[in-house]
């Protein structure tokens, strides 16, 4: 049994164990990849559709909202799913819902269709939103558990900076000539349905590459099957560090008895002993919205033209604005298990109100014609994306024991799809009624509110186990 543990613990046998976890991971983590790109595609698109199918403000509201009614839906469902039927049975319904939108939004017999589906991708993002993270969270080692589930939101501005690249190249190329007829009413005369269908193809490698991954070990052992969360454990970690994992695990959600009942009572997570973390999670999710991030991705366009920048230059510089993005949470990914949660969550929310107030000031005095609103504009997304951006999802998927993780998780990730809402449905109003100036020192406003409470409330998760967390954040009884 020893020689099986050193061979097993040798630096080729680790390099084995950890590329079968990164592949899990990069696999689940797909799922933020749509959520991006299902959240960004709608801004090349709106535009094309509106003038198609003439809408009114009534209607192109409707067919913006509709994702978000659709990710809430989704999010309610998903406690329910997979608890019952498991994470990655849930997971890959999201990836299905994925597909049928795609091709839904792409080939719509009518507005209402693609309202629909619309809705239909909506859901799909819910579910992801939910259990992408937590199924990361529950299959990371808690050394490297940051990083990882930062994945998550790397994925999502993947999948933003591919819906601009996707959307700016569909309609530069339609200027082209096509023999085709059919191909020029696809391409040219109706561009948007392309920009809808290009989802399709990662929906479908997010399917075929979710066939290959395991259950979550810890919804198996709270389910009472053991064995096979045991097999899992080893198939991804050394034989003694799985073990030791496994049975930090069952300590956590209690013995079962002969017919496979868990005697541990399962708790609620409304209990005075939650109240903490509970707050913790929402407080984080709410104020990562309120700090304008959809705004910049919804309305980008929009604030470019206020700021006197033609439509052509606008795509351009949203491009440059993903690609930023992508950037900065690599440098997450690189520094959030090095120095911490709260280290990145600090320093990128003294940037984000910098930026915020400064943007507003260059609208408030009239000097929105020079390179310096971009740079802002740059400094508040890359401050974004190596803090707010992945740190929420990893402190809201680390803090909750077993028993009432997917609910918690699902309760947060709720007030974060209700905040989108509310900065999409007045964001607008803001911008018209107020003026850029004072929207934006909002936004900053609600970023300081964050940075205090993160400061005095959110405490250090960097290291430690799932199973230590209850330690750190959980009342006594």
């Amino acid at each position: 049994m020893e020689q099986h543990s050193a061979i097993l613990t040798s630096p080729g046998d680790d390099r084995k164990f950890n590329a079968r976890t990164q592949f899990i991971c990069i696999t689940v983590a797909i799922g933020g990849l749509l959520f991006g790109f299902d959240t960004a595609v709608i801004s090349g698109a709106i535009q094309l559709i509106k003038t198609q199918f003439q809408l009114s403000t009534a209607m192109e509201g409707w067919l913006v909202s509709s994702g978000l009614v659709g990710c809430i839906a989704g999010v309610l469902v998903t406690g329910l799913l997979s608890d019952r039927i498991g994470r990655r049975k849930t997971i890959l319904l999201a990836a299905i819902l994925f597909m049928v939108s795609a091709i839904g939004c792409a080939f719509p017999p009518g507005f209402a269709t693609l309202v629909g589906a619309r809705m239909v991708g909506g859901i799909g993002v819910g579910m992801a939103s939910v259990i992408s993270p937590m199924l990361i969270a529950e299959f990371a080692p808690a050394e490297k558990r940051g990083r990882m589930i930062a994945y998550y939101q790397l994925a999502i501005t993947v999948g933003i900076l591919l819906a601009y690249l996707s959307n700016a190249l569909l309609i530069t190329g339609s200027e082209g000539s096509f023999t085709s007829e059919q191909l020029s009413w696809f391409f040219k005369t109706e561009t948007w349905r392309p920009m809808f269908l290009v989802m399709a193809i990662p929906s479908l490698v997010f399917l075929l590459m979710l066939g290959r991954i395991p259950e979550s070990p810890r919804w198996l052992l709270a389910a009472g099957k053991e064995k096979q969360a045991l097999d899992i454990l080893q198939s991804i970690r050394p034989a003694p560090v799985a073990e030791k994992e496994f049975n930090e695990i069952r300590r956590a959600a209690g013995s079962t008895d002969a017919s496979g009942i868990r005697n541990k009572p399962r708790r609620s997570v409304f209990e005075p002993a939650f109240r903490l973390p509970l707050l913790i999670g929402i407080v984080l999710a709410v104020f990562q919205q309120f700090s304008g991030i959809n705004a910049i991705i919804y309305y980008g366009p929009s604030i470019f033209e206020a700021a006197g920048i033609d439509k052509e230059n606008g795509l351009l510089f949203q491009v440059i604005i993903g690609a930023v993005n992508l950037v900065f949470t690599i440098v997450a990914i690189k520094w959030v298990d090095k120095y911490g949660r709260k280290f990145l969550l600090f320093t990128g929310l003294t940037g984000i109100v910098i930026s915020l107030v400064l943007c507003g000031l260059l609208f408030y005095t009239g000097n929105t014609q020079g390179p310096l609103l971009l740079v802002l504009m740059l400094m508040y997304i890359a401050c974004f994306a190596f803090s707010l951006g992945p740190v929420t999802w990893i402190i809201i998927n680390e803090i909750f024991p077993t028993d009432i993780r997917v609910t918690a998780v699902t309760i947060c990730t709720m007030a974060l799809w209700i905040a989108v809402w509310m900065v999409g449905q007045f964001f607008p109003w803001l911008i018209e009624h107020m003026g850029p100036a004072v929207t934006f020192w909002i936004f900053a406003g609600c970023s300081l509110i964050n940075f205090f409470f993160s400061r005095n409330v959110v405490k250090e998760t960097k290291g430690r186990t799932l199973e230590e967390m209850e330690n750190v954040f959980i009342a006594p009884h």
